[in-house]
């Protein structure tokens, strides 16, 4: 399992610069009030999408640096933020090879690009509001265009369900914090948890977020008409499926 989740990381790192170096306009160093950054001009969807993908592919190899160090409850809480930005992805790349850019789509895209501050560059006097497109209209929007075997309501509820899974650790609820709690004698573990069950379990997760992460790259190369990479990504995808011991054939 260990070297799979290496190769999908070569994989996905090999392609996300490819898909990187397509895109026509690249990022510009802009003055704000607070200094020098780089931002697209253009504010396009596909420029939107090649920021998600690299906000999943960071994620999750930092996910797997808090594994390696027996972090699995961090671990856990950037997993929650790998969910949602495999999530966006998804949305945004059926509008451009399922259907189109919709007023949700819009509604979504004006909010990803505005900026944290006003000209002014002061937090304290800034209005910014980011209008958020609802979380549950991102994945019905999903449901409906994958048109799932099952109920669609029964796959976003099943999300849902995940997603307020995980944000007990975004949020420190209390049962899963005393999963930090064992040990002989029994004690918080506040240096990692290398060495007990968990890591193992967790071991088992990671896989499952890389694989999904590593289907969104599948994805933008369909988004991007990156053929070759659609080629070589799907066959090591099912290969990766098989060592796992994995089927997720539409027939399974």
């Amino acid at each position: 399992m260990d070297d799979d989740i290496d190769k999908m990381l070569e994989l996905m790192e090999i392609s996300f610069r490819d898909f990187e170096a397509a895109i026509p306009s690249k990022p510009k160093l802009v003055r704000k009030p607070y200094g020098e950054v780089y931002r697209f001009q253009e504010q396009d969807i596909y420029q939107a999408i090649i920021q998600k993908l690299a906000h999943a592919q960071s994620t999750v190899r930092a996910a797997q640096v808090l594994l390696e160090h027996g972090y699995v409850q961090e671990q856990a809480a950037l997993q929650r933020v790998v969910d949602e930005a495999n999530e966006d992805i998804l949305f945004l790349v059926y509008a451009v090879t399922n259907d189109r850019i919709t007023d949700l789509h819009q509604k979504y895209l004006d909010a990803f690009w505005e900026e944290e501050f006003d000209g002014s560059g002061n937090p304290l006097t800034s209005e910014q509001k980011r209008p958020m497109a609802p979380r549950k209209k991102i994945r019905a929007y999903i449901a409906n265009v994958e048109g799932a075997p099952m109920d669609p309501s029964r796959g976003i509820e099943l999300t849902r369900t995940i997603h307020k899974a995980y944000s007990g650790f975004v949020h420190g609820a209390s049962p899963h914090i005393m999963d930090r709690y064992g040990g002989y004698p029994p004690k918080f573990h506040i240096k990692g948890m290398l060495g007990t069950p968990r890591i193992e379990e967790y071991k088992r997760d990671l896989w499952n977020y890389m694989y999904r992460t590593f289907i969104s790259h599948i994805l933008v190369a369909k988004a991007l008409g990156a053929a070759r990479h659609v080629e070589i990504m799907t066959k090591h995808l099912r290969r990766f499926e098989e060592n796992a011991g994995k089927d997720y054939s539409p027939s399974a």
